[in-house]
């Protein structure tokens, strides 16, 4: 569809979350782009306790959501621009709902074939008395992303074993966290819109693993764009990639993050989660991977808005 670029568009990013510096810096990039591409009514906002008023007194024809976690991450601010009426970018209030939640993604997309790390969630308090099951294993917070409150439990880690309450780790933040078992191999990730994969990308940590610091510090880890894997493995990704974002619902854009233990073959690629609102900063993963298929960063935020537009 052709685009009114009178049309204004409020970008809404901040908030409170974990990610509110990282969903700052995708803001940014959005606005920049837009003012960039002749768009004539750009709202910066940082979002606050009153957004609802503030979003009233603007009066947007579209918001470009930008922000990274709950609430706006979560189906909480989807919820709100429902009731308001305004169109906005990304997934919907059910799909947000689900997709933050790891144990629900995996109850929704495992019955469709699509391979993940086994899990369960437990109670934080009970891994002081003994594991969930064989290290090593993940624990993660369930409705968190960016690798935030993320520990790897070996037999070598400083937790102790059991772990202890004094160790530093999520256990200390979250009353509850999804142990999976830790799948030995790649970091491999696939941005999807529509029904189209856009390519594979490996992300290699200069030093430990890809956590928050690795993802958003320059320099830290190195992306091999397109990844340098069998062409097999890179279509099977692309496949469970497009698979989750039709089963969940996605919509504009959405990144699967996939482990591949490469010893296994195609039996050792496991999704992990899929990221409804990811990142759109200088070092994310989507704009890159669009750039790689012959989309730029302005492009993609225009072709985002005009599926919001869309309906």
């Amino acid at each position: 569809m052709a685009l009114n670029k009178d049309l204004h568009v409020v970008v809404l990013m901040g908030g409170w979350s974990a990610e509110r510096e990282v969903s700052l810096m995708s803001g940014q990039g959005v606005v920049a782009a837009l003012e960039e591409r002749g768009w004539a009514n750009v709202t910066a906002v940082d979002m606050d306790r009153n957004v609802a008023a503030v979003l009233a007194g603007l009066r947007p024809d579209v918001v470009f959501n930008a922000l990274h976690g709950t609430p706006g991450e979560d189906g909480s601010v989807q919820g709100l621009l429902e009731i308001m009426h305004i169109p906005y970018t990304h997934s919907g209030v059910t799909t947000s709902a689900v997709a933050i939640d790891k144990q629900l993604t995996k109850a929704v997309l495992e019955p469709h074939g699509i391979p993940m790390p086994p899990g369960r969630v437990v109670e934080s308090a009970s891994l002081y008395e003994g594991d969930p099951m064989a290290r090593p294993f993940v624990l993660k917070p369930v409705n968190e992303g960016s690798s935030v409150g993320i520990a790897i439990v070996t037999d070598e880690s400083n937790y102790g074993h059991p772990i202890s309450a004094k160790a530093r780790g999520p256990w200390q933040d979250f009353d509850s966290l999804l142990a999976e078992k830790y799948i030995e191999g790649r970091e491999l990730t696939v941005a999807v819109m529509g029904d189209q994969p856009f390519c594979v990308t490996e992300l290699k940590p200069k030093a430990g693993w890809y956590d928050y610091e690795a993802k958003y510090t320059d320099g830290k880890t190195d992306h091999v764009c397109p990844a340098q894997i069998p062409e097999e493995i890179a279509e099977i990704m692309k496949r469970h990639a497009v698979e989750a974002h039709r089963i969940l619902g996605c919509k504009g854009v959405s990144r699967s993050d996939f482990r591949w233990d490469d010893e296994k073959g195609a039996d050792g690629i496991f999704l992990l989660e899929t990221n409804t609102q990811p990142g759109m900063t200088p070092l994310s993963l989507v704009p890159e991977q669009a750039q790689a298929i012959g989309i730029s960063y302005g492009e993609l935020v225009e072709k985002i808005i005009a599926e919001a537009l869309e309906g």
